[in-house]
C-alpha cells in the first residue's frame, strides 16, 4: 500500500525510514533528543495524550486540565481523529486504546 500524503517528499521519506530503524525506547529518546527540541517532543507527546483521552470520551475541559492543551489543539486533534488520515486511530488501536461508544 502506498499512502499518498500531502507531506510526502524524499526528505520526509528519509526521516520516516530513520525512525523505523530505531529498535527500542532508549534509541528513540536519543534520536528524538538530537533531532527535536524539548518543546517539540513535548508538543507531539501532548497531542498523542489528547488523542487517547478523546478516544476515552473525556470532555474538552477534562483534557485541557489533564494535558494543558488548548481547546483549539484539542479541537484540531478531534478533527484528525474523525476526518484525518487515520494515523492517530491506527496507532491508538495498536497501543490497545479501544474506541468507546459515545454513551460509555
Amino acid at each position: 500500500m502506498d499512502y499518498n500524503s500531502r507531506i510526502k517528499s524524499d526528505q520526509v521519506d528519509s526521516l520516516f525510514k530513520a525512525i523505523l530503524k530505531l529498535e527500542n525506547m532508549e534509541e528513540c529518546y536519543r534520536f528524538f533528543e538530537d533531532i527535536c527540541t524539548i518543546k517539540e517532543i513535548q508538543a507531539i507527546s501532548q497531542r498523542l495524550e489528547v488523542a487517547k483521552l478523546l478516544r476515552m470520551n473525556r470532555t474538552y475541559n477534562e483534557i485541557e486540565e489533564k494535558t494543558g492543551a488548548s481547546t483549539a489543539t484539542i479541537s484540531r486533534i478531534s478533527r484528525a481523529l474523525n476526518y484525518g488520515a487515520d494515523g492517530y486511530n491506527m496507532v491508538l488501536d495498536r497501543l490497545g486504546y479501544p474506541k468507546l461508544d459515545k454513551d460509555e
